[in-house]
């Protein structure tokens, strides 16, 4: 279902969401059952699974530049394969299945139930801790703890997650794990802009070059799937759109929305949406 990305508690007071005084986009693992903003909605068993193309990250680079790097599952052929007649099973592009937290805010003075989310992180791989290095010669010194979302790596993890009534708290956070696999490359610095939303935000590059490289069979698929989602129109078609088989990802929209609470946040009708943040 539409949830805004950024948790607001539903104990929050204030009328206006935007005056939350902190940022809850991301949530740390260690600390998500000591904070109040998630500890109650996660107690009580408010988990949902964020669905994205990849994520970002950033390389401080010795020219005082940053260098991003798209970072996302393995791709196989089937990735790019034709969708049989009748065959309900998507077969496009392997989503990122992200951990996270929600919950139902309702404004104190009554209105529609906002629904907001906050995307759980966990410490980096190992290959993700490399792109946090900056490089000094032969030495590497890190400028950030290097963090990533919490990544569910298959159908057993993603039910388990989502299987409030039957795995508990504790045991569903066992799952909250680093997960090695996963590949990434280089991208051009398009996607440094937030008004930027097109293929080549994911497009690979050789770095010098800011050319397409062909290194990797998941990169080859990667092309391939970008190539064959812009035929015919520049947007997704709706028979393209993933369709999960899995009755704990797959549900229909809510009868109720946030519309409204939405447009306070984003501001008045007719001006520009505020700044998103890239998933």
């Amino acid at each position: 279902m539409d949830m805004r990305w950024g948790l607001i508690p539903s104990w929050f007071k204030n009328d206006d969401p935007s005056k939350m005084q902190f940022n809850t986009s991301n949530c740390r693992s260690d600390t998500m059952l000591k904070k109040s903003s998630y500890k109650g909605a996660l107690l009580k068993g408010k988990r949902c699974v964020v669905l994205a193309d990849g994520f970002y990250e950033w390389q401080q680079q010795q020219s005082g530049g940053k260098q991003p790097y798209f970072i996302y599952f393995p791709q196989t052929k089937d990735a790019v394969a034709e969708e049989k007649e009748g065959d309900e099973e998507w077969r496009g592009w392997r989503l990122l299945t992200m951990a996270g937290i929600f919950d139902c805010w309702e404004p104190p003075a009554g209105g529609e139930m906002l629904y907001t989310y906050t995307i759980i992180t966990v410490d980096a791989s190992k290959d993700v801790s490399f792109i946090h290095h900056r490089q000094h010669g032969a030495l590497a010194l890190t400028v950030v703890s290097p963090r990533m979302p919490a990544i569910l790596d298959g159908d057993e993890a993603i039910r388990k997650w989502l299987d409030f009534a039957e795995v508990p708290t504790q045991e569903a956070i066992k799952l909250i794990q680093p997960t090695e696999n996963i590949v990434f490359h280089p991208v051009s610095t398009f996607v440094n802009n937030v008004r930027n939303n097109a293929p080549e935000c994911i497009a690979p590059i050789e770095l010098g070059a800011k050319k397409e490289v062909k290194a990797t069979p998941s990169s080859k698929t990667m092309l391939n799937w970008l190539k064959n989602s812009q035929e015919g129109s520049p947007q997704k078609k709706e028979n393209d759109l993933p369709r999960w088989t899995s009755q704990f990802i797959h549900s229909p929209s809510p009868k109720k929305t946030s519309a409204n609470i939405l447009q306070q946040w984003l501001g008045k009708e007719g001006e520009p949406a505020a700044k998103k943040h890239k998933a």
